[in-house]
């Protein structure tokens, strides 16, 4: 089933062609934060779309916690089963064949995390699975948000990666669901690129005013820059 593959430190990204890709930004937004929680005591979390579980494993890989992972494609489902059994983690991430709109948390969750479909309002492809997988055809922003403020546990934390271009609607529905920005990351290929990306982690409680960072993927040379080796180099092989 797996025609392609992907190679980190301590664990192996098994890929089907038709799948969706493992792409630099969901790296990122993996070590990111795995990052920004590593100091925050938490023992059950949440991956929303979990795809090939990437994402979990990276969480996984650097943070002791019990996490659930829902996917409605169930090739991705397949693709997540295999890659996590592959590892050292597998009693700690249990992969479900479930849209979100299916699913009934028994329990809340110190950290509710989610690459989501993402171009609502961009042009759909013919491909209904490719559209379930990268638009919200299926699942809104706004239910996604409702979600993580009903689920969370009352010092828990949410954490999405969305398009730059929908930072305004996620401030505003942040805000409508009592929910208070922790950080924002900007992210750009170069600096000579507009951003492309946010990474933003939330709360229910306003611990302190919103902190926004800004990263550049690679320097004008090509090669990554400092900032981000220094968040993938635990999961990387080459860097």
């Amino acid at each position: 089933m797996s025609n392609t593959f992907f190679q980190f430190k301590q664990f192996t990204i098994h890929q089907d062609a038709c799948a969706m890709k493992v792409c630099t930004d969901s790296c990122l937004f993996g070590a990111w934060l795995a990052n920004s929680i590593k100091d925050i005591p938490m023992s059950k979390a949440l991956d929303i779309g979990s795809g090939t579980g990437l994402l979990s494993l990276m969480l996984a890989q650097e943070k002791d916690v019990q996490i659930d992972a829902i996917e409605i494609d169930e090739s991705a489902v397949l693709q997540s089963i295999q890659n996590v059994e592959s590892t050292d983690y597998r009693d700690r991430i249990e992969i479900n064949h479930l849209s979100l709109l299916d699913f009934e948390a028994s329990n809340f969750y110190d950290l509710i995390f989610s690459n989501p479909p993402f171009f609502e309002k961009d042009l759909l492809s013919g491909n209904s699975l490719k559209n379930a997988a990268k638009h919200d055809t299926t699942l809104t922003l706004s239910f996604v948000i409702k979600f993580m403020q009903e689920n969370l546990a009352i010092d828990g934390f949410g954490a999405l990666l969305l398009p730059h271009h929908r930072r305004s609607e996620l401030e505003t529905l942040l805000i409508q669901h009592d929910l208070f920005i922790l950080k924002i990351l900007q992210v750009r290929q170069t600096n000579r690129h507009d951003f492309f990306r946010i990474m933003v982690t939330f709360s229910k409680k306003k611990i302190h005013e919103p902190i926004t960072e800004e990263m550049s993927i690679r320097i004008d040379n090509g090669e990554y820059s400092e900032s981000f080796k220094t968040l993938l180099k635990p999961y990387y092989l080459n860097l």
